[in-house]
């Protein structure tokens, strides 16, 4: 699988707000009184990097760009005073910021599930580990310890590298995701702490740092590795899994092994134990 055919589903996410309310609690902005000047110039900045890497649903994206766009020009035109009091009372931001209020208060409910669901865990282990481990969507992993965006961001500061900006973009790197993903995880299981910037020292294709990226967020998504963000948006440390992670990944490719040995074994056909009709009866 190659970078060009590797997607990364944002669904999860809930897509542009919940870009939008990251970027709130990043700037620590008043969600009532949404400044949309800078949360516009952020959200571009974010946009950027999304369709350097493809995303799905970047459309969607787009369309919350525009939107902000929109509502930004309506607000910095000049406008006359029976205008501009008309204008108090219908807020171009009213509808985005009641979407914002609505969302958070679903996400804010999930994530209340999801806590609610860590302690029953803890309280009964045995009912989480009696729980059919097969059929699994991976694509419902999520990444706790650091937010997708956070990611991103820090993918955003490497791009940005007069280095990087400066490429061809005829020269192109066509390396398979999962060699990226081999070399990464045995760096990181070697070192333990790797620091996200150091795994696009000295690269320059953009093609090959988009691999790489997208190689760190399927180690975290699917192969049970960690990442921790000790100083807020500073540097990102990426670890191996934990010991019973690693055990239950092992489990997980083993039986999803197991499952394609039978789905692609032919049926057997038993047959039966009555002899043949031409075959001669002995004589006692």
């Amino acid at each position: 699988m190659t970078t060009a055919q590797y997607k990364v589903d944002l669904s999860i996410y809930s897509g542009p707000l919940d870009l939008l309310l990251y970027l709130i609690r990043r700037n620590e902005l008043d969600i009532l009184d949404l400044p949309v000047a800078s949360i516009t110039a952020s959200f571009n900045e974010f946009l950027d990097v999304l369709e350097l890497i493809d995303l799905d649903l970047v459309g969607d994206f787009i369309l919350m760009a525009s939107t902000l766009a929109e509502i930004k020009s309506r607000m910095v035109l000049p406008r006359a005073e029976e205008e501009e009091i008309a204008e108090v009372i219908d807020d171009p931001r009213s509808d985005l910021i009641q979407q914002l209020l609505e969302y958070k208060k679903f996400k804010d409910a999930a994530n209340a599930l999801e806590e609610q669901a860590a302690e029953w865990q803890e309280h009964y282990p045995r009912l989480s580990d009696e729980r059919p481990k097969s059929g699994k969507d991976p694509s419902e992993d999520l990444i706790k310890e650091v937010e997708l965006w956070d990611l991103v961001s820090a993918l955003a500061r490497v791009v940005k590298r007069k280095e990087v900006d400066e490429q061809s973009s005829i020269t192109y790197d066509d390396t398979p995701i999962s060699t990226y993903v081999e070399r990464i995880g045995a760096r990181v299981r070697v070192e333990e702490r790797v620091t996200f910037s150091s795994f696009f020292e000295g690269e320059k294709l953009r093609s090959r740092i988009i691999g790489i990226f997208l190689a760190i967020l399927e180690l975290l998504r699917h192969h049970h590795f960690r990442a921790e963000q000790p100083v807020a948006h500073g540097e990102i440390w990426v670890m191996p899994p934990l010991e019973e992670d690693a055990e239950v990944a092992a489990d997980q490719q083993e039986i999803e092994g197991e499952a394609e040995i039978t789905e692609s074994a032919p049926g057997a056909q038993v047959l039966p134990d009555t002899p043949a009709d031409d075959e001669p009866e002995l004589e006692a």
